[in-house]
C-alpha cells in the first residue's frame, strides 16, 4: 500500500469494494434508487475497511515524522484521520477534485483502473483547463443522510461516542440514461450506509469518504484512500492553466530520460513539468523558461517551496535541484544549436493563454526553434496541445526536422487534447543568429 501512495501517475486512490460492469438501473427512479439503497448490505465491506484501516495507520506515522506536538489525542486523531488540513481548506480541495473526478469518460486520463480482489484503484490526471459542463453531468458532493448516527444513551461514555466514524457518500455519475441525480444517488446510497454502520453523516470532518462511481452503466464502489488528489503534491503557486504533476510526470516518462540528458521546457507556465523532471529524474540538467514575468517568478516559488521540502525531510543532506529558470522568447532561445536532448512542453492551447489565431504562427516557429536546439538524430519531443489542426498542419511544415513517433489522447479538464512525442531527424536546421 505505501509503494502504492509513490505512484507518480495518479491522482486518486480508492479500494474497490465492488466493480459492476452492467449494472442493471431500474426506469423508474425510485425503483433505482431503492436498488441502491438495498445494494449496500450485500457489498463485501470487510477486507476494503481493512485496507482503509491499514491506509490510516501509515498516515499516522506519516503525520507523527511532520509534526512533532500535537495538541491533544483529540487533535492528533483528527490530523491523523481527516488529513493534514482541516475544515475550508479541505472543502476547497476536494471542490477542485471533483471538477477532475467527474470526467470520468473521456479517454484515456479520466478512466479508473480496478483490480480484484480489493486492489487499489487510481484515476489519471489531466490539466486544470477549462470544464466541458455539456460533456458529462455535474458532480455532487452530499451530506448523505440527515440523521446523526448512533444516539448516546444515558449511559454511554464520551469514549465510546467519540469512536463513532464519520463518513460521507461522494457521487460521480456520467450519462445521459440514468433517471436520478449525483445528488439524490449519494444521498439514497448514504442513508443507506448510515443506516448499516450506524456511521455519523459528516460532509466536511469526516473519516471515511465511500465513493460512488456511475458510468452508463458501469458501477464502481470504493473506499477513498487520498484526501488531496496526489497532482497537488509539487505546486504551492498556480496560473490559469496550471498543468498537473501527474500529466507531468506522464509526459516525462514518454520521452524515456537518460541520465546526464538536458531537458527543456521552452514554455513553462508554473513550472509544473521541470520541477517533476528535477524531483524524479535528478540525474538529468532541466532548463525552464518563459516569455511571461509573472509565470516566472511562480515558477521560481514553485521551486523554492520544492527546496525547503527537501530540506525539511533531511536538514543534513539539504540539496539543490538540477533546474534553473530563465525568461525568454521562445521563437529565439538563447541555446546553442544541437545542445539539448529532450524538449517537453505543454503548448498554449489558444483559450485561456494566447488564441487560436496566433497560434497558426506560433506553432510553425515554435517547431523550428526546437528543432534547432534538439540533437539531430537522438533529441526528442513531447508537446501537449489541443488545438490538434494547428499542431497537425505545422508539424506537416517542418516534417524534415521532425517525425511524430507516437500520439497518445488525454482528457485535460474536460478538453480532448492530444501528447505528441516527436523524434529529431538527422536533418540539419537552419542557423539563427549566435548567442556566443
Amino acid at each position: 500500500l505505501l509503494q502504492v501512495h509513490r505512484l507518480r501517475s495518479v491522482d486518486n486512490l480508492f479500494v474497490v469494494v465492488e466493480e459492476f460492469k452492467d449494472y442493471q438501473f431500474k426506469e423508474n427512479k425510485e425503483d433505482a434508487l431503492k436498488d441502491l439503497e438495498d445494494l449496500v448490505k450485500k457489498l463485501p465491506w470487510t477486507d476494503p475497511l481493512k485496507v482503509w484501516e491499514l491506509n490510516n495507520s501509515l498516515k499516522k506515522k506519516k503525520t507523527k515524522r511532520k509534526k512533532h506536538s500535537l495538541q491533544s489525542p483529540a487533535s492528533r486523531e483528527k490530523l491523523s484521520d481527516g488529513g493534514e488540513e482541516g475544515g475550508a481548506d479541505q472543502k476547497d480541495t476536494n471542490d477542485q477534485e471533483d471538477c477532475a473526478q467527474n470526467i470520468a469518460g473521456v479517454e484515456p486520463a479520466g478512466s479508473q483502473d480496478t483490480e480484484k480482489p480489493q486492489e487499489v484503484a487510481s484515476q489519471n490526471g489531466g490539466e486544470e483547463e477549462e470544464e466541458d459542463s455539456e460533456q458529462l453531468d455535474a458532480r455532487d458532493e452530499v451530506q448523505a443522510g440527515s440523521g446523526s448516527g448512533t444516539k448516546a444513551g444515558d449511559g454511554q461514555t464520551a469514549e465510546e461516542e467519540a469512536k463513532v466514524l464519520k463518513f460521507r457518500v461522494t457521487c460521480n455519475r456520467a450519462g445521459d440514461k440514468h433517471s436520478f441525480t449525483s445528488n439524490e444517488a449519494a444521498r439514497d446510497f448514504g442513508g443507506a450506509v448510515q443506516e448499516h454502520f450506524q456511521w455519523k453523516a459528516d460532509m466536511t470532518n469526516f473519516d471515511v469518504e465511500v465513493l460512488l462511481n456511475i458510468h452508463n452503466n458501469e458501477v464502481v464502489v470504493g473506499i477513498a484512500l487520498t484526501e488531496e488528489s496526489l497532482h497537488r503534491r509539487n505546486i504551492t503557486h498556480f496560473g490559469p492553466t496550471t498543468l498537473r504533476s501527474t500529466l507531468a510526470y506522464g509526459m516525462l516518462r514518454l520521452c524515456d530520460p537518460q541520465p546526464t540528458d538536458i531537458i527543456v521546457d521552452p514554455m513553462c507556465g508554473t513550472g509544473a513539468i521541470p520541477i517533476e523532471g528535477a524531483a524524479e529524474w535528478p540525474c538529468c540538467y532541466h532548463i525552464a523558461g518563459d516569455n511571461n514575468p509573472q509565470a516566472v517568478k511562480r515558477a521560481a516559488n514553485n521551486i523554492c517551496s520544492l527546496l525547503r521540502k527537501n530540506e525539511s525531510k533531511d536538514s543534513s543532506t539539504a540539496l539543490g535541484v538540477p533546474l534553473d529558470i530563465i525568461q525568454w522568447d521562445i521563437c529565439n532561445l538563447p541555446l546553442r544549436t544541437g545542445s539539448v536532448d529532450i524538449v517537453v512542453t505543454d503548448m498554449p492551447f489558444g483559450k485561456r493563454i494566447g488564441s487560436k489565431k496566433k497560434n497558426w504562427d506560433l506553432y510553425p516557429a515554435c517547431l523550428m526553434e526546437m528543432g534547432r536546439i534538439c540533437t539531430p538524430g537522438t533529441g526528442r519531443a513531447v508537446l501537449l496541445t489541443q488545438d490538434k489542426k494547428c499542431f497537425a498542419k505545422a508539424l506537416s511544415r517542418v516534417g524534415h526536422i521532425w517525425r511524430r513517433a507516437q500520439t497518445v489522447w488525454v482528457n485535460v479538464g474536460g478538453l480532448h487534447a492530444a501528447v505528441y512525442l516527436l523524434r529529431r531527424t538527422w536533418e540539419r536546421a537552419e542557423e539563427r543568429r549566435s548567442f556566443w
